[in-house]
């Protein structure tokens, strides 16, 4: 009997074995007629790949679109209304504020359509097809090609795919290698910048808990902000204008006030960024040991030094709020991705794989001389990667990235001295003094030079530190030498000699920059760093840095063959690369520890559990207290409490934030905004147990724009299934 069990079990675990795993994957919307649409039916989605992806009519693409660059947006109103995180909108929300009007701090609405604030310089686009073109990009490659001659005519089949594809249409077009070159996609857009902010709450509720419960589950956070797009009066792209009108889409999402139950089915539409999840063992050695551990130490320091500046002014508040989350979520998810690799023990399973390869290829002669080399190799390039890679990132972390801001700040005007020293047109200078102006107020809006100095000494003291004086640029060796290391002994001195920390200092240095001013730069401190880092790392770290990821990259499209027929009755999802894809799953709660399993949805109760007047993050707004205190909750509710977030085990990244999060009925349940802790590392080794996606509920979006901010009138627009 024992043994009849143990085969059915195992018999059960092979059968069952796929649809574990099924979860995991970003897949590509062309293809899920042809791999997943089976399957996501028997998960219970009621609709056909057509309704997903279609060229033919209108679907859910057609409401998607890529929120400036680095989110995903979707469309929610028949009139261009459409919907992402309160973080992807907190740079344009943040441009908009000032101490008279704080929109961070108290929220902004539009109650109509001529309050609505335009956004210089953002855009969304659409994605309008896909098309398979891996043939067209490889025609006139031969065997033995030499790389850069195949890289040559790669790119110029791809200019001409894109030329071809886009003339006389007003769109846009990129070509992506998918599975590390092996195959190529052409994507085809449309991009709108006319884009205004209609509604955002106050950081409160979209940013509650703040970084404190970032990247962490259970969360309460009201992630979201409205925004609208508008066209030309031919429904077109149009560059701002009064006359605009808003945009009609091709589709937009109903929304569902059903709620979600645990089990249920979940899709994620959206634009993923970037994850890995085929590379070899030194990769993740490479993340786990050497990257990872010292960007954590130097943006630990740069943000305490933010957030103790934040807490003595709400000017300074506005003005590093976004650039302390900018560089914040990145740390935390860093701090996670080391953890979870580490729990999982990736690299051991990594190097597992790798020996089962290794037996594999040698087992055949035809398989060593086409594989043979590929382990070996990554051996020795990763041993220089490890080192290059550091030396560039840590240097990026010290001279921009919000680290040592008016020394980066004062790079922008090497191209004016450049402009002045070759005796270019006076129109030409004219026009890079404007920008550069411009440039300036952009900086100095959010720009405190106190808070600048701290950071001064905290990053300079740190390159010092962590680097080998070998990777340290010339002139920071002449400066730190001069103070002994005591960077704090110089930086009053510094900062009252350079032009780059005072804005009226800088537009007067700008506005008469002539030949005699080309002298007086060379002289200034934080310019003279500023280039001589940016030329150190041209001429010793940049170079070897672009030969070894080219090798690399051609490597890894081997290791990519070698692994997909090695397990070749698999289906491999492609690596996420900021292209449109889906992941489906179901709703899911898991356990995070021994004897602790958290359920998959928040209620606004535990936002007023978590209530504390005296910490930033953690202020509810008393509006807010007394809905719940009357229990004024509308239609919004699951079990007599307004729901907040839920977790689904769909698998996401970053670019996911603002994605929606669709039901089986192709109704939207969520806005996509984050990851659990446990399984943030799966942009290098997905963890079905624990990875999980955190979702905004929208019926809790709702009841902040009906019930919180007042704003019912947008509801008006939507499409509300009840």
């Amino acid at each position: 009997m024992k043994n009849k069990l143990l085969t059915i079990w195992l018999l059960l675990t092979i059968l069952l074995a796929p649809a574990l795993r099924a979860d995991e994957g970003m897949w590509i919307p062309l293809l899920i007629e042809k791999y997943n649409i089976k399957l996501m039916q028997e998960k219970g989605f009621k609709l056909t790949a057509e309704d997903i992806y279609s060229v033919n009519k209108a679907c859910m693409k057609d409401a998607i679109v890529q929120f400036g660059g680095g989110c995903t947006g979707e469309v929610i109103s028949p009139d261009g209304l459409m919907i992402t995180n309160h973080h992807c909108g907190y740079g344009q929300i943040q441009k908009h504020s000032s101490l008279e009007h704080d929109y961070l701090t108290n929220g902004f609405w539009a109650m109509s359509q001529e309050e609505e604030l335009p956004n210089p310089g953002l855009s969304v686009t659409f994605l309008k097809r896909i098309e398979d073109v891996t043939e067209s990009v490889m025609k006139g490659m031969i065997d033995g090609m030499d790389g850069n001659e195949r890289d040559k005519l790669v790119n110029s089949n791809i200019s001409g795919i894109t030329k071809s594809a886009t003339v006389g249409t007003g769109y846009s077009a990129v070509v992506r290698p998918f599975y590390m070159g092996k195959q190529y996609f052409l994507f085809v857009n449309e991009s709108f910048r006319d884009i205004r902010l209609v509604g955002a709450p106050p950081s409160s509720i979209g940013k509650f808990g703040g970084e404190t419960d970032n990247w962490l589950w259970p969360r309460h956070t009201g992630d979201f902000s409205l925004f609208r797009i508008y066209a030309g009066k031919d429904n077109k792209p149009a560059e701002f204008s009064k006359d605009n009108v808003p945009y009609k889409p091709a589709f937009h999402f109903p929304i569902s006030l059903k709620g979600v139950n645990e089990g249920d089915f979940t899709m994620v539409f959206g634009y993923p960024g970037s994850t890995s999840e085929y590379v070899p063992s030194y990769h993740i050695d490479m993340v786990k040991n050497f990257l990872n551990p010292k960007m954590i130490v130097i943006r630990t320091k740069k943000i305490e030094i933010m957030e103790a500046a934040m807490n003595t002014e709400p000017l300074i508040r506005i003005q590093y709020s976004a650039k302390k989350a900018g560089i914040a979520n990145s740390w935390k998810k860093w701090i996670g991705e080391s953890q979870g690799l580490e729990k999982m023990g990736t690299i051991e399973k990594k190097k597992e794989f790798e020996n089962k390869l290794t037996v594999w290829i040698t087992a055949d002669n035809a398989r060593m001389l086409k594989y043979g080399n590929i382990l070996p190799k990554y051996k020795e390039l990763y041993a220089g990667l490890d080192e290059y890679n550091i030396v560039s990132s840590f240097t990026n972390e010290v001279f921009s990235n919000n680290g040592a801001e008016a020394v980066s700040f004062a790079r922008n005007i090497k191209a004016l001295a450049e402009l002045i020293k070759n005796n270019a047109d006076e129109d030409k200078i004219k026009v890079m003094k404007i920008n550069l102006l411009e440039t300036g107020r952009s900086f100095f809006q959010n720009y405190n030079i106190a808070t600048d100095k701290k950071l001064f000494v905290a990053v300079m003291t740190m390159y010092g530190e962590y680097l080998d004086i070998k990777w340290q640029a010339p002139e920071y060796i002449k400066l730190k030498n001069s103070c002994k290391g005591n960077f704090l002994s110089i930086v009053e001195k510094l900062y009252k000699k350079t032009v780059f920390a005072d804005e009226a200092r800088f537009n007067a240095f700008v506005t008469g920059f002539n030949e005699a001013s080309v002298a007086k730069l060379n002289k200034d401190p934080f310019y003279g760093l500023a280039v001589n880092v940016n030329d150190f790392l041209t001429e010793n770290v940049r170079p070897e840095l672009v030969r070894i990821n080219d090798d690399l990259q051609k490597l890894n499209k081997e290791y990519m063959a070698a692994q997909m027929e090695f397990e070749s009755g698999k289906i491999f999802y492609p690596d996420a690369n900021s292209t449109l894809r889906l992941s489906y799953g179901t709703v899911k709660g898991y356990f995070s520890k021994d004897a602790v399993y958290y359920t998959h949805y928040t209620t606004l109760k535990g936002i007023m559990e978590k209530d504390n007047p005296d910490i930033y993050d953690y202020d509810v707004p008393d509006k807010l207290k007394e809905l719940y205190k009357s229990k004024d909750f509308g239609p919004y509710t699951q079990n007599g409490e307004v729901p907040v977030c839920f977790i689904a085990n769909n698998h996401t990244t970053g670019g996911n934030s603002g994605s929606p999060v669709i039901n089986a009925d192709g109704q939207l349940i969520g806005v996509n905004f984050d990851r659990a802790w446990e399984g943030v590392a799966s942009d290098l080794a997905y963890n079905p147990e624990q990875s999980r996606n955190i979702s905004l509920d929208i019926r809790y979006a709702l009841f902040i724009i009906d019930k919180f901010a007042g704003a019912g009138y947008l509801l008006k627009e939507m499409t509300i299934i009840e």
